[in-house]
């Protein structure tokens, strides 16, 4: 990994979080993301390095340029780099984070309910492989 790569951390059993990372690949044709699961040591490591709880698995996460975006700062952050209109979604950055959040955390709390769950973390595709760290 280059160390201006971003990398997008994601709890790796989530079907709603899974389902975002693929989401994410077909938009990012320049392959500009990385990807790691908050599950995996790389996860856990940054987790550590950032002071955050290796509970914390109720967020995407993005390092990118050294800095931890977290939350809805993080999806809009992901999306202002993201192929067709979904940069247009940056200007909800002009709303105040604690509103965003609020609504991040909702989607948070009650995205296993909604979406599911999986036993273990998602395993890349051959293809895939070279954008995800372990």
């Amino acid at each position: 990994m280059v160390a201006t790569d971003p990398v997008i951390l994601f709890d790796g059993v989530c079907n709603l979080c899974n389902n975002s990372v693929l989401f994410i690949i077909k938009r990012d044709p320049k392959a500009k993301f990385k990807f790691a699961s908050l599950q995996s040591e790389f996860g856990k490591s940054h987790l550590e390095k950032f002071g955050l709880p290796f509970t914390e698995l109720n967020s995407v996460l993005l390092i990118k340029d050294g800095k931890l975006f977290q939350k809805s700062n993080a999806a809009l952050e992901i999306a202002k780099y993201l192929g067709g209109g979904w940069p247009v979604f940056y200007v909800f950055k002009l709303v105040p984070a604690f509103l965003r959040d609020g609504v991040y955390n909702w989607i948070a709390r009650n995205r296993y309910r909604w979406f599911g769950k999986k036993d273990a973390c998602m395993i890349p595709t051959p293809a895939l492989k070279t954008r995800f760290l372990a």
